[in-house]
Order: C-alpha cells, then sequence, then structure tokens
C-alpha cells in the first residue's frame, strides 16, 4: 500500500530545531505510525529564519490580540511572519491527508496554548499557535491532531480515520469529480458518517440527491466540509450499536438464528463495556465474508483503516 502523506512538527521526527537546541521524538509516530504514513516536517519558526537554539516565544495577550512575541522582549513579534509562512507554506501541503502538532507550542499548538499578559504574568486565556491557526482557518478540512492527544485511544483512532478518509475522498472524489464520484464515495461512506452524526448523515444524503440545482463543483466542496466536520465528531457507543445493528440487519435473512443471537450477545457486551468495538466488528465480518452483498462488504465503517493497527482494539 502507497504510504498516506502528513505534514508533521519536525521536533516530533527527533529533528533539533526546538528552542533549546533538542527535540521531541514521537516513538509512536516513528515506531508505529510510520508503516503506513510518509512524514512531511515542518518547523515554522526554522522557517521564518529562526535558529535552534534560539530565544523561546509566547503567546501574549497584546490589547486583546493575541501574539507572538520573545519571552525576554515584548518589541519583537513574530506573529505575522508566522501567520505568512503558514500562507507560503500551503502549496507543499497540496498532497497531504492530515497534520500531527507538537502541543503547547506558540506556533503549532492546536488547542489550549497558554497566552500570558505582557507583563509575564499568566492571563487565564489559551489560544492556538499562531502558524497552525492559520494553517486550520485555509484548510478547515484537513485533519489535525496533536501528538501528545494520540495517547487517547479515542482520539487516536478519530484522527487516523479521518486521515484515511480524507485520503481516500481526495483519490476518488477530487482527482474526479463528478455526481457518481460522490455517490459512489457516499455510499462506501454511509455507515461510518452515521456512526458519527445521524443528524449529518441525513443532511449529506440530501446533497448528494442533488436535484441539479448546484453546480458539482460547488456541491462536492460543501459535502467535503460537511463530511470533515462530521467525522471529527468521536462517535460515541450509541452510537457504533445502531449502526452494528443496522448492518447486521442485511444478513439477518442469511444467519443462522443461533449466529444472529451470538452477533446480538457480542453487541449487547460491547453495550456494556465487557468488551471493545473490535469484537463485534470482527464477527460481523466473519458473517459478511461469506453473506454479505458487495454494497455491505465495501462499506468503510468496517475498516476504515488498517487491522494491524489495534485502534478499534480500545473504543
Amino acid at each position: 500500500m502507497k504510504k498516506i502523506k502528513l505534514a508533521i512538527s519536525s521536533c516530533l521526527l527527533g529533528n533539533k530545531v526546538r528552542y533549546d537546541g533538542g527535540h521531541k521524538r514521537s516513538r509512536y509516530c516513528l515506531d508505529v505510525m510510520s508503516d503506513w504514513f510518509e512524514y512531511l516536517p515542518i518547523c515554522p519558526e526554522m522557517g521564518i529564519g529562526m535558529t535552534s537554539p534560539r530565544p523561546p516565544i509566547r503567546l501574549v495577550d497584546s490589547n486583546n490580540s493575541i501574539r507572538v512575541k520573545l519571552v525576554e522582549d515584548n518589541s519583537s513579534d513574530f506573529t505575522n511572519a508566522l501567520q505568512s509562512f503558514a500562507k507560503q507554506t500551503l502549496s507543499s501541503l497540496r498532497n497531504i491527508s492530515g497534520y500531527i502538532v507538537i502541543r503547547n507550542s506558540p506556533s503549532c499548538g492546536m488547542e489550549r496554548v497558554k497566552v500570558y499578559h505582557e507583563n509575564g504574568n499568566p492571563s487565564n486565556k489559551s489560544s492556538q499557535g499562531a502558524y497552525i491557526a492559520e494553517i486550520m482557518r485555509l484548510r478547515p478540512e484537513l485533519p489535525v491532531e496533536e501528538e501528545g492527544r494520540l495517547s487517547d485511544p479515542k482520539l487516536r483512532e478519530n484522527f487516523i480515520c479521518r486521515v484515511f478518509a480524507y485520503n481516500e475522498w481526495k483519490q476518488s472524489v477530487l482527482n474526479a469529480p463528478s455526481l457518481q464520484s460522490l455517490i459512489k464515495f457516499h455510499s462506501r461512506y454511509k455507515y461510518l458518517i452515521m456512526a458519527h452524526s445521524y443528524k449529518s448523515y441525513k443532511q449529506l444524503g440530501r446533497l448528494v440527491a442533488n436535484d441539479g440545482s448546484k453546480h458539482i463543483h460547488a456541491l462536492i466542496s460543501e459535502y467535503e466540509q460537511l463530511l470533515m466536520q462530521t467525522l471529527k465528531k468521536i462517535a460515541s457507543t450509541k452510537s457504533h450499536i445502531n449502526v452494528l445493528y443496522h448492518i447486521l440487519g442485511y444478513l439477518k435473512q442469511s444467519l443462522t438464528s443461533e449466529a444472529k443471537q451470538d452477533l446480538i450477545d457480542v453487541i449487547e457486551q460491547y453495550r456494556q463495556g465487557t468488551v471493545t468495538l473490535i469484537v463485534p466488528l470482527t464477527l460481523l465480518n466473519h458473517y459478511i465474508k461469506q453473506f454479505g452483498s458487495d454494497y455491505i462488504s465495501e462499506q468503510a465503517y468496517l475498516n476504515p483503516h488498517p487491522v494491524d493497527l489495534g485502534l478499534r482494539n480500545y473504543i
């Protein structure tokens, strides 16, 4: 399988680009994810001409505007330079399907980066890093996650699910935009979308059932934004169970009463929290291989990412 391209904060790959001359090498990114992903390392500070080591920077609340300044010198402001670098970087990000950033960084932190007063005291505010905030504003559909949050099983599975979905979306729809390619994609992703939001599942279905009033490019753009916004929501146990029973409905005429009861039992065990999601899915996939139609066998929900990553073993 061709590796999916991800942008990543350079320090997470072990590159010594931090203000103290060090790095923040991520074992998970390098030792686990690297089998499936190809990384594009980016350090915004180095990109705007700063060195390593260098004087540290932080977010500062300056006249109700969040700015990036040197810790020791409020007169030095790097906000505009970081935002400009984000715009310059966009062309190199055209082929990526996700972005992993370092947390707590005044340039790359995705959320909850501490903001200080100009006198150096901590404020009660937090914000995003100036560089990644601009990237997320310009590319709102792009999956972005902090490396530190990947230790949470649900956040990890959600991010990687979005990356694989977005990569397939680009290959199957954006590379050949047509109503037919959109319908085919939506047909394959219906149940994965349903697991994240039933409301969005209905909305996206109505978009696909286009009455001809929208130009195909406008339709695809609207679908893309809602799709990626929907997949960003963490699927709940309740919504997973709803989807599992929907898929079971496609098999009930083919299954013996004993096999059907076995599936119901493991789904209910998942509801009670005694097994993880992989257990009912494994049994469901077993029967789908025997009795499933092409439509249900090809549902992205069943295998949204490689089983070897083990992501559904913990949710």
